[in-house]
């Protein structure tokens, strides 16, 4: 992106301005806490769709009444090594982190833990979640269905499905772990937001019409994206069914049956039929961990999980300036550059956050 339309912002302040938004919304302290943390991690790892230009769709959804500030989610079914989560209608940051750390507490017991949530909403990054597991020496999968119907499956005309994200985590021995976080969608609905905020064309066959035709416009194709009549929509991971679009299809149903049918969670076209204005979103949420221990008997599930990262490193490139990476180096490496150097934000974002705070009659610290 042009860093000449960017403002570099340290995390400490990011932290409190979303706190203190979050705040004079109403939202419990144990949601701000949750939620602010999620959106902060997320913009330092350099997933910028999920962090705090968040709170541009946060404020909306709060002012229609969906989202409960002041949410407490509660267990409603428990087992040796499962739990089934409502998430009391809040943001789903707080459910989530609450949802991962008991498959791990569930884990460690039972040498696997699954959370199932439904009653939730937008929930972040899913791979801040899965990333607790490996912190916990667990292996550690993520899913989520997603309210918005952005994805157009392989064949269809408009679109259906969500952008239904999966991650997944595994501790290695070296200080970092393996961390996966894909959408099941060729790229992130969000990630067009951040496209148009920094006024940049998208690249050819992320969102495609009606009419099978590319759009690479970002405004116009936000615009499409968001239109009543979905007049455009997000490919499938793979793209078209040449490309593998239709393995892109099937992954974002698995996720949609795994965080939401199991869980019941709502599916958007469903929902979208006799939908109230202000009814919840219930986005419905998968959280597993898995410990190695029970499974590797010479415990070297983590010495061999390095040995295998390191090979992949190794591997020749088709460009000595560019090496082989794995699933969660892009970010890695973002997070120690933004820990030295700050978050850098679109001017134009720093101008929306600007009428957030004053809507929410709290200081803009953002300058």
């Amino acid at each position: 992106m042009d860093n000449n339309n960017t403002t570099q912002v340290d995390r400490e302040t990011l932290s409190r301005q979303i706190s203190t938004i979050l705040t004079a919304w109403g939202m419990s302290p144990a949601q701000v806490e949750a939620s602010t943390e999620v959106m902060v991690e997320s913009d330092t790892y350099g997933i910028d769709s999920h962090g705090v230009s968040m709170l541009m769709l946060y404020e909306k959804m709060l002012k229609s009444g969906s989202i409960n500030p002041q949410a407490e989610p509660k267990i409603v079914k428990e087992s040796v090594a499962t739990v089934l989560l409502d998430g009391d209608a809040g943001l789903g940051h707080l459910v989530s982190k609450m949802g991962m750390a008991l498959a791990i507490d569930k884990c460690k017991e039972a040498g696997i833990g699954i959370v199932s949530v439904y009653n939730s909403h937008h929930f972040g990054a899913a791979g801040c979640y899965a990333k607790m597991a490996a912190e916990a020496g667990c292996l550690g999968l993520v899913t989520s269905s997603a309210r918005g119907v952005f994805v157009t499956p392989t064949f269809a005309k408009q679109p259906v499905l969500g952008t239904n994200p999966i991650a997944f985590s595994a501790p290695a021995a070296g200080p970092r772990p393996f961390l996966l976080d894909m959408s099941t969608s060729v790229v992130a609905s969000n990630k067009v937001k951040v496209y148009d905020l920094y006024r940049q064309p998208l690249p050819e066959g992320w969102v495609v019409d009606a009419n099978g035709t590319f759009v690479t416009d970002s405004s116009e194709a936000r615009s499409l994206l968001l239109s009543p009549d979905k007049l455009a929509g997000l490919t499938p991971l793979g793209g078209s069914r040449e490309l593998g679009g239709h393995k892109g299809y099937g992954l974002a149903m698995m996720v949609q049956i795994l965080s939401s049918t199991l869980s019941g969670g709502g599916f958007s076209p469903f929902q979208d039929r006799s939908l109230e204005t202000g009814a919840p979103d219930n986005i419905g949420h998968f959280f597993l961990a898995l410990d190695p221990a029970y499974f590797r008997l010479d415990g070297r599930f983590e010495e061999e999980l390095q040995g295998l990262i390191d090979y992949m490193h190794g591997v020749e490139p088709i460009d000595s300036s560019q090496r082989v990476l794995v699933a969660g180096d892009p970010e890695f490496d973002t997070y120690a550059l933004r820990m030295a150097e700050g978050i850098p934000l679109a001017n134009t974002l720093i101008e929306l956050l600007r009428g957030i705070a004053e809507r929410a009659a709290v200081p803009f610290l953002l300058d």
